[in-house]
């Protein structure tokens, strides 16, 4: 069960997650040491996953992003693919949907040279994968991992 302080301190470090938990504490009105242990139970239960520092695409010449739906001939929602596609180097998620196609992937490439040789080389010689439609975005409005906070209690545990 997650109390209103875990939910502010979940909403802190999510928003700075370079943040001292003295910091934190002051924030919240607690000892840092229990700030401390509050954190540490959630990355133990797996509420805190990680933390992740966010670069500049354009910067290390990955200005070009893409999403890519995946069509496959797997049955019963095999893992196989979705493993493959994981773990290309240039794909940054990987969605199993609902509709006509299997797979939404997300991918960042330098330029559409690069997009053709990932789709030719990476993507399409995956043995399942019988077609793909590629959607090339031309400007980001909002961007962002955060998720939204609630403003009360959550039952996580179920």
């Amino acid at each position: 069960m997650l109390d209103e302080i875990d939910l502010q301190i979940l909403t802190i470090v999510q928003q700075n997650a370079r943040i001292t938990n003295a910091d934190i504490a002051r924030q919240i009105e607690m000892a840092p040491s229990a700030v401390l242990e509050r954190i540490r139970k959630l990355e133990a239960s797996g509420m805190i996953q990680g933390y992740e520092a966010r670069l500049n695409a354009p910067d290390l010449d990955l200005g070009l992003l893409a999403f890519i739906f995946v069509r496959t001939d797997e049955r019963g929602g095999a893992p196989e693919t979705a493993q493959r596609l994981a773990e290309i180097p240039a794909v940054q998620e990987v969605h199993r949907v609902a509709g006509e196609d299997c797979y939404l992937i997300k991918v960042r490439t330098a330029n559409t040279e690069a997009l053709d040789r990932l789709l030719r080389e990476d993507i399409s010689p995956i043995e399942w994968i019988r077609s793909t439609r590629t959607t090339i975005v031309l400007s980001t409005v909002k961007e962002t991992a955060r998720l939204p906070i609630p403003d009360r209690e959550v039952d996580y545990g179920n």
